[in-house]
């Protein structure tokens, strides 16, 4: 395992908890803070392996069937890659990487070893969204339209001080590329998922083919904690993403897909996905958190001892890196908000007065904060995104949606 704090303390734990021991053993841990983790103790009395560097542990002699790669964003693929070079299967957690080169590499170096790559957006390991996406790869619902997913999750102070490269653009002390954002972090779930949902094949993504963003921060950061963008992908089906840290209250996940013969919905009234075909009842695929958080170690384990197939790869994790590397592009100085919009709640943290109001409006109007009036907001300008050469796009030629409010 690279990395046992923060995120990587849970993954730990799921393995040393819930794995059967006859199913797997700890080989060693990569950390450089290994003993500030709260997992040291445990990790200790195994008495397994514990080194610095991903490089140093198979140069000592030690072997691993999976690599499980926990660490700071810009390390996910150079450490992912590194394990796949030396013999082992990989399972990198969210978000792949921060730019479609990196995703491209990575690619390769899967390619090269003949290992596989999952990365761990648990959602698409859940039976609700497996589910959804074969029908919706059936063509129960016709040709997907648009997906329009929201969600608000209020940071303090201390989530931005908890490491050196949290809200940060690049690494500050290898200027490796981060990018930080809810976009690429802790809502990165979400965009991820409105592409893999119109994804042209199972175990792959829909890839953004025009992007334009609209960005702020309320935070002493250098990038955003609230990000807007407007996708469209290969074939034609929009993308609407609205995530904030700056909210002034929790907006719990909500998306909406709709299609040209019935739509899907999650989380506007319950925390199920619902879908209504055309003609049908009303379908009720399930919770997708329903599915062990976990089932993303789990299913990697399985795999590195009996072949199946990737669930969520590279051919899937690709579009939300694609995408936010295109959002940055579109708006490459991010602007504080207006002075007379922040506020201060308790524990000192920053937000924006009824910024979680217009994110909701805008999410019912399905349009950007710009469209809706919002003073803050200013359109990026459209970007077509580097889409990483060694992955199939999928999809046909670009076709624009009718109505469509690009430029």
């Amino acid at each position: 395992m690279a990395a046992i704090g923060g995120y990587g303390f849970h993954y730990l734990q799921a393995l040393l908890d819930e794995t059967p021991p006859h199913a797997a053993r700890l080989a060693g841990v990569v950390d450089p803070e290994a003993r500030a983790s709260a997992a040291w103790p445990r990790v200790a009395a195994l008495g397994v392996p514990v080194v610095d560097a991903v490089g140093a542990f198979f140069d000592a002699g030690h072997r691993a069937d999976l690599a499980v790669v926990v660490s700071p964003i810009h390390l996910h693929v150079p450490q992912s890659a590194e394990a796949l070079e030396r013999g082992s299967h990989v399972l990198c957690d969210k978000p792949l990487g921060a730019s479609a080169a990196a995703a491209d590499a990575l690619a390769a170096a899967r390619d090269r070893a003949g290992r596989f790559v999952l990365v761990g957006y648990q959602w698409s390991y859940s039976a609700a969204v497996q589910a959804l996406k074969r029908d919706l790869l059936a063509g129960r619902y016709g040709r997907p339209r648009r997906v329009t997913t929201l969600c608000a999750w209020p940071r303090d102070p201390a989530y931005y001080a908890r490491n050196g490269w949290a809200g940060r653009l690049r690494d500050a002390s290898t200027g490796a590329l981060v990018l930080d954002s809810p976009a690429n972090n802790a809502m990165a779930h979400f965009l991820h998922n409105a592409f893999f949902l119109v994804g042209p094949e199972i175990h792959r993504s829909a890839m953004p083919a025009l992007v334009a963003a609209e960005m702020g921060r309320v935070f002493s950061i250098e990038s955003a904690d609230t990000t807007a963008c407007r996708a469209e992908t290969a074939d034609g089906c929009e993308v609407l993403f609205l995530a904030s840290h700056a909210t002034e209250r929790a907006i719990e996940p909500r998306f909406r897909v709709e299609c040209e013969r019935g739509s899907i919905v999650f989380g506007e009234t319950r925390k199920r996905i619902v879908g209504t075909p055309e003609g049908e009842a009303p379908i009720d695929y399930g919770d997708p958190d329903a599915t062990p958080q976990f089932q993303k170690l789990f299913t990697a384990l399985d795999r590195a001892v009996s072949p199946g197939p990737v669930v969520c790869g590279i051919e899937a994790a690709a579009a939300q890196t694609v995408c936010v590397e295109a959002m940055h592009a579109s708006v490459p100085e991010i602007a504080p908000f207006p002075a007379a919009r922040r506020r201060t709640g308790p524990g000192g943290r920053p937000f924006v007065h009824r910024l979680a109001d217009e994110l909701e409006r805008c999410y019912a109007a399905r349009c950007l904060p710009s469209e809706l009036g919002c003073a803050w907001a200013r359109r990026g300008r459209p970007v077509v995104p580097a889409v990483p050469a060694g992955i199939a796009a999928g999809g046909s030629a670009l076709t624009p949606i009718p109505g469509a409010r690009w430029p």
